[in-house]
C-alpha cells in the first residue's frame, strides 16, 4: 500500500480519540503502516496549525477546517464528513442520577446542581450559548466553570463531591468511563447540538502518499464501522 513509504501524521480534535486509535489500529493491521495520531481541542488545533505544526491529514470541526483551509493550510479538495458527535450530561461514579429526560427537568437539574462544568472546546462552546437560552445562567453563573479541554473538565468534576454536573462530547464522556465518568443521557433531543468532524488533507503534506492511503482508509465501510461503535454518529 502507499501508507508503507512512511508514517502519517494526524491531527485531531479528541472527540473521535478512541474511534481514530481502533482506526489507525485497523489501518496498520491491513499493512498501511504506522500513523502518529495527535489530538488536540479544535482552537488549539487551529492554532497549531496555523503556527507552522506539520501533519498530513486534519481532522476537525466544520468552522475550523474552514478556516485552516482559509489559511491555506487544509485542501477543500476531498475532504469529506467522517460523522457527528452530541452533547451528553455526566456525573462521577456513585453520584446520584439527576434527571435531564426534558429540557424543563435539565433546566431543574442545572438549578439544584451543586456545580456545573464544560469545556471551551466545540461542545461547551455550545453549552455556554444553551445556559444562556434555557435563563439560567446568571442564576449559576457562581457555581458554574469552564476548562480548556476534556482532561481538565473531567477530572475538576471526578474530583467534585456534591451534585455535580458536567458536559461534554457523548464519545468523549464514554473515553472516560473507567476513570469514574458516568453518561447520565445525552441532552434532549429538542436541545441537542451535534459537531461534525471532517477529514482533509493538509495542504503540502510532506507524506502524500500516505496521506492518500489514510485518508481513503476513514472513509472506508470498515473505519465507517469503527466511529459507529464508539458513538460517532
Amino acid at each position: 500500500m502507499p501508507g508503507r513509504s512512511g508514517g502519517v501524521r494526524v491531527l485531531s480534535p479528541s472527540a473521535v480519540h478512541s474511534s481514530l486509535e481502533d482506526i489507525a489500529a485497523a489501518y496498520r493491521k491491513q499493512g498501511g503502516g504506522e500513523a502518529t495520531l495527535t489530538f488536540e481541542t479544535a482552537p488549539r488545533l487551529v492554532q497549531r496549525i496555523a503556527g507552522g505544526e506539520v501533519a498530513d491529514v486534519i481532522i476537525a470541526p466544520l468552522k475550523a477546517m474552514d478556516e485552516l483551509v482559509g489559511l491555506g493550510k487544509a485542501n477543500a479538495d476531498g475532504r469529506f464528513q467522517l460523522g457527528r458527535v452530541g452533547v451528553g450530561v455526566a456525573v462521577r461514579a456513585g453520584a446520584p442520577l439527576p434527571d435531564v429526560s426534558s429540557t424543563e427537568a435539565l433546566k431543574r437539574a442545572l438549578l439544584e446542581a451543586d456545580s456545573v462544568t464544560h469545556t471551551r472546546a466545540s461542545s461547551g462552546i455550545y453549552v455556554a450559548q444553551l445556559l444562556e437560552r434555557l435563563g439560567v445562567a446568571t442564576a449559576i453563573k457562581a457555581k458554574t466553570a469552564s476548562f480548556p479541554d476534556a482532561q481538565e473538565t473531567f477530572t475538576h468534576l471526578l474530583q467534585s463531591r456534591g451534585r455535580d454536573l458536567g458536559f461534554g462530547g457523548i464519545t468523549e464522556i464514554e473515553r472516560w468511563h473507567d476513570k469514574g465518568l458516568r453518561l447520565v443521557a445525552p441532552l434532549p433531543a429538542d436541545i441537542q447540538n451535534y459537531t461534525a468532524y471532517f477529514a482533509a488533507l493538509a495542504k503540502d503534506e510532506p507524506n502524500r502518499d500516505g496521506a492518500l492511503a489514510f485518508l481513503k482508509f476513514l472513509g472506508s465501510p470498515a473505519a465507517r464501522a469503527i466511529l459507529v461503535a464508539h458513538g460517532v454518529d
